[in-house]
């Protein structure tokens, strides 16, 4: 693309070079820039962009938009902004040929529920018959392809060149997770949305945003700037007015409003609830009538999951029908809740709670299902938020009968420091320390020990469960590796349990 072109959405405080030449590739990677690309200084958390303005050129960059003055350099254009990022996005979506304006794209932000959500729209848009394509967590997929997924919200450049590639492959609607830190970095800025979905808010990501004022105001962007301007149909907004801070987001809200949740004020809500070992049955009262659905997955917690889906698929005017079908036929989300089988007679579920409320909600979950006793195994990642690690142990605590604190990302902290915060939240709740599970004996009904080795402490609470037990493995969820400090090594959380229940399951058939 010619590059006066591909920069006219920009707003240039500055300009120094040619800007008659053509842009053959965009990059905000040094290390792939190539000859006739046009690079993009941005700022990341680890480092600057700017300070690699020179590798791009010396690797065939002939165009660099920054954000910082920059000698000028001969043969080079230069382009100078107020914000890069706004910048990269503007360029990407120009440059792919504002790829989501032939999409229907559904964002769900916030802070538990986003992937489920998500995979629960996927099924019911494909039991309409759609061509359906997924942004999230666990990976980036479409028809024909499955793509890795390093963060939750790719950069607005390859968010842009993924929805093209879709676009060509036929998807007509996109399911996406957009995570805080995506729209406190204008990654979805120009992609135009058909609908917003807020699920819930509650503390995370505080090492990055500060407080939770800081937090909500960037979830809240997806809907007070971003949702504001697309397209010529007013875009939707479903809240889950459940959450004190949906109340707070609906308050706020011009565009046309779905709102979900048992409230009798919400406009899709649950009546006759069932939760048991079997899943979750549900009379989903809606503006389009009324629909029995019945769910494999556990839980209370995924009851506003359903409704979250049910909500779009009502807002889009998707057939009841197709609602019952799509969420019936999701069977699992990977490391949601997810079971481990065993013929042992007790539930091992791997889980990604990795926020207080998110862990508390999981276990409350639990406790309505259980008859025996929940054995917990978590633990706290390590560079990020450190006032929530009490708070866990608190929920921890609070809900299940033994406790196992250990290790999970611990990064470039000691894992022992990590797992103290832990412990101090599980001491306020008043559970005696054990060293082992097996230290109490058939006594040991309330009480919590710490393993640093994650792999044993999986170990530890699947040799001591006893038949009607839940043994439940928080915060990793489908994440295969662990983060010791600057290496990812293989572990999966889900695969640890399986070996422990094959190694239980021989030693039990050759004893009897």
């Amino acid at each position: 693309m010619l590059l006066e072109n591909l920069i006219q959405d920009l707003t240039v405080l500055q300009l120094h070079g040619n800007v008659e030449r053509e842009v053959r590739a965009i990059t905000y990677h040094s290390g792939q820039a190539s000859e006739g690309s046009l690079f993009v200084a941005i700022k990341g958390t680890q480092s600057d962009g700017h300070d690699f303005v020179r590798q791009a050129i010396d690797q065939g960059s002939h165009t660099v938009v920054v954000e910082k003055p920059l000698d000028l350099i001969p043969e080079v254009t230069v382009i100078e902004v107020a914000n890069t990022r706004t910048a990269l996005a503007l360029l990407a979506n120009r440059f792919f040929g504002f790829p989501s304006h032939s999409l229907t794209v559904i964002g769900i932000t916030g802070t538990n529920g986003k992937t489920t959500t998500a995979y629960l729209l996927e099924a019911i848009l494909q039991a309409c018959g759609l061509r359906v394509g997924v942004v999230g967590t666990v990976n980036s997929r479409y028809p024909g392809h499955v793509l890795p997924a390093p963060v939750t919200t790719p950069e607005s450049l390859d968010l842009q060149r993924l929805f093209r590639q879709m676009v060509d492959a036929g998807v007509t609607h996109v399911v996406m997770e957009v995570s805080s830190h995506g729209l406190d970095m204008h990654r979805v800025d120009t992609t135009r949305f058909a609908v917003a979905v807020f699920t819930n808010l509650s503390q995370d990501h505080l090492d990055y945003h500060g407080s939770m004022e800081s937090y909500f105001g960037a979830k809240s962007r997806l809907f007070s700037q971003i949702l504001q301007t697309r397209g010529e149909t007013p875009p939707l907004a479903v809240i889950n007015c459940d959450d004190p801070w949906g109340i707070r987001l609906c308050e706020q809200i011009d565009n046309p409003l779905l709102r979900y949740g048992m409230s009798p004020h919400a406009d899709v809500r649950a009546h006759k609830v069932r939760c048991d070992t079997a899943g979750v049955e549900a009379l989903l009262v809606t503006p389009k009538g009324e629909i029995q659905v019945h769910s494999s997955m556990l839980g209370r917690l995924n009851l506003y999951n359903l409704l979250a889906a049910a909500s779009v698929a009502v807002g889009l005017d998707l057939p009841l029908e197709a609602i019952r079908t799509g969420e019936q036929s999701l069977t699992r989300v990977p490391g949601r809740l997810e079971s481990v089988p065993n013929d042992l007679g007790f539930q091992v579920l791997v889980d990604y709670a990795h926020t207080p409320d998110a862990l508390d909600k999981a276990l409350e979950s639990l406790q309505e299902l259980t008859l025996g006793k929940i054995i917990c195994v978590f633990g706290c990642g390590g560079d990020r938020d450190r006032g929530k690690r009490p708070l866990m142990g608190e929920a921890a605590a609070k809900r299940a009968d033994l406790v196992v604190i250990t290790s999970d990302n611990p990064r470039s902290e000691v894992p022992e420091s990590i797992m103290a915060e832990i412990e101090a939240g599980v001491k306020a709740q008043g559970l005696p320390f054990f060293v082992s599970l097996a230290q109490g004996g058939g006594n040991c009904d309330r009480g919590y020990t710490s393993v640093v080795d994650r792999g044993e402490a999986i170990r530890m609470a699947i040799d001591y469960a006893d038949q009607g037990d839940v043994v439940y493995i928080g915060g990793k969820g489908h994440e295969n590796y662990q983060i010791l400090g600057n290496k990812r090594i293989d572990f999966d959380d889900r695969i640890v349990a399986a070996e422990a229940l094959e190694a239980r399951e021989r030693r039990e058939g050759a004893g009897k």
